[in-house]
Parts: C-alpha cells; sequence; structure tokens
C-alpha cells in the first residue's frame, strides 16, 4: 500500500474536474466536505478546512490536511505534498506526495488519475486504501473520487 493509484472516468470537462479538486467551493460538496485553499504554483501552499461535522469533534483542527504544491499545469496536472493534521499521530507520519492527472478522452469523457505516494504513512494508507471505513475514516480515495464524479456527472453528491 505504499503507493496507491486509483484511476476514474468522469462525463466533464479537464477544466471541471479540475475546479472540483483546486476550489473550495467544490471540494465541500463531496468526499470528506472538507473546503481547500491552494496556492496553484511551485512552492504554493496548499490546505483543507475541517468542516462542520468534523469540528463537532474534541481536538480537531481548522486545518485538516496541509501541503505544498511542487508541479502545477492546469488543467492537466497537480503534484502536491499532501499531510494529514487530523491527529498528533497521522501528523508525525509527515507528508507525503499526492499527483493528479487529468486527460480528456472520447466523447466528453476524461480519465483522472491519482497516484499517492504512501511511503513511511501506514495509518494514513490505510485510511486512504478505505481500511478504515468501520472506524469512522472513511471510504478513502475511492469514495472521494466517486463522490467527484457522482457530483460532475449529476449536479449533486451523493449519500
Amino acid at each position: 500500500m505504499t503507493t496507491q493509484i486509483e484511476r476514474i472516468y468522469i462525463h466533464a470537462t479537464p477544466e471541471a474536474i479540475w475546479d472540483a479538486i483546486t476550489k473550495p467551493e467544490w471540494s465541500a460538496r463531496y468526499g470528506y466536505a472538507t473546503p481547500v485553499e491552494y496556492e496553484l504554483k511551485p512552492g504554493g501552499r496548499f490546505r483543507a478546512y475541517a468542516n462542520a461535522g468534523m469540528k463537532r469533534f474534541e481536538g480537531i483542527p481548522d486545518v485538516v490536511i496541509d501541503g505544498e504544491v511542487i508541479e502545477c499545469d492546469p488543467p492537466r496536472r497537480l503534484v502536491q505534498t499532501w499531510r494529514m493534521c487530523m491527529t498528533p499521530e497521522l501528523e508525525r507520519e509527515g507528508f507525503t506526495r499526492l499527483t493528479y492527472e487529468i486527460e480528456p478522452g472520447r466523447g466528453g469523457v476524461t480519465r483522472l488519475t491519482v497516484t499517492h505516494d504512501l511511503s513511511n504513512a501506514p495509518m494514513i494508507a490505510r485510511a486512504l486504501a478505505g481500511l478504515a471505513e468501520s472506524e469512522g475514516a472513511g471510504g478513502g480515495w475511492s469514495e472521494g473520487l466517486s463522490g467527484i464524479k457522482t457530483l460532475l456527472e449529476i449536479g449533486r453528491a451523493h449519500g
């Protein structure tokens, strides 16, 4: 599980998928519903903020994920560091490397590939693989990407 690769095909433009990943008004509507903030340039800051439901739990910080943009080629490729900050244990696992690749296909369908290098981050790898779902961690990348697909194709999040 040190490198997780997820691929999904979405009936949407590369630009719409890019926006769903990088804009808070979209990211707050699928998956874990965490509004994101990106400085979309190499060296730029990335943050994902706790949603209202997360804030009900004691000890959850305002910033639940942080990182830095390494490479930015809108709307095709985004490479960044990514660190879970929800608990001190998860934060200690440190920064991982996350890559989004968006490729237009036939008939208005776009391929989104997520590659997440989770070397030295076993707890985060387990959660993002969906293996901690029974513990309240959700379905990981599969859930998040399914949420993007549903939101962009039918206009509302599933669930």
